[in-house]
């Protein structure tokens, strides 16, 4: 089964680069892709997962994946639905926890991590299917990612006095600062379930991006938008990794994306990696090419 994104050329070959017109807006030529990689300086490994392993029961959903995350960089994972894709990001962001395998996150091994600890640490995510609070504002809803930078008692927030006021003040500001970024100023007061899928992906992002943080964990950001929508996305995933400096992980079905914009990709296939390295090494690789169009092609 072919996997989404993925077409045929007339050898009979993947056609990975282009594969929608939304990769076309941040197509990159020749070898642009290594001097983005070069100029935006992505550095030492700052999460390096070694031999995980995940069940649920008897279902294996990950088997002794090991790869590393460097600083800066968009690191994606790909694989068709049922991969352990998203299993991997909960056990980065402490969801899950591996029955085997260790998490090291900047030089220090972590057991057992809670998605609250997780969060204070840097790490921010958006989820495959859309996590907001449908009632309340995009203002409020984005202002929810900035939770666990408060500082002030229940008690003092509650009477909305003195230095609680102040810090809350700071943190609107702090918010303002991403609406503006991602160009939602016009619908800051609107109710989240009255905005388009596109949109609301967009205010999902800016919640994230309100935490404020070092390794941004991205599930299909761009699942379910129309070509339009996926040029505005892929434009802001290049901005906060060039301007911020944010380090990424994707996961995206879109190939065409994923290949213009990735610096490395590690490959899942059923619970298992059968590649890992640069958009041009995993295209040829013949393990990831019969994965995506079987065994007799």
């Amino acid at each position: 089964m072919a996997w989404q994104g993925v077409e045929r050329g007339g050898d009979g070959q993947p056609v990975w680069s282009g594969a929608s017109a939304a990769a076309g807006a941040v197509e990159l030529q020749g070898g642009a892709q290594e001097e983005r990689a070069l100029v935006r300086g992505a550095g030492k490994v700052i999460l390096d997962l070694q031999n995980i392993s995940l069940a649920f029961g008897g279902v294996k959903a990950l088997t002794d994946i090991s790869f590393d995350v460097r600083e800066h960089e968009i690191r994606a994972i790909i694989g068709p639905n049922g991969a352990g894709k998203s299993s991997m990001l909960n056990v980065i962001n402490g969801v899950y926890h591996p029955q085997h395998g260790r998490i090291v996150f900047r030089g220090e091994e972590r057991r057992k991590m809670h998605p609250t600890a997780a969060a204070r640490q840097g790490i921010a995510r958006t989820f495959q299917n859309i996590a907001l609070f449908k009632g309340m504002t995009v203002l409020d809803n984005i202002m929810t990612g900035r939770n666990t930078r408060f500082r002030s008692g229940l008690l003092a927030n509650a009477l909305w006095w003195g230095p609680a006021r102040n810090e809350e003040m700071l943190h609107r500001r702090k918010v303002e600062e991403v609406i503006d970024f991602l160009e939602i100023q016009a619908i800051r007061k609107t109710p989240v379930g009255r905005l388009p899928y596109g949109l609301q992906k967009r205010v999902e992002l800016a919640r994230a991006l309100a935490a404020e943080p070092s390794m941004l964990l991205l599930d299909e950001p761009m699942a379910g938008m129309n070509v339009e929508e996926k040029q505005d996305m892929c434009r802001f995933i290049l901005d906060v990794n060039h301007q911020f400096g944010t380090t990424i992980v994707l996961i995206e079905h879109d190939m065409g994306v994923v290949m213009d914009i990735s610096d490395r990709v590690v490959v899942l296939d059923y619970g298992k990696k059968i590649g890992d390295g640069t958009p041009e090494a995993v295209k040829a690789n013949p393990d990831v090419i019969r994965a995506y169009l079987g065994a007799g092609h």
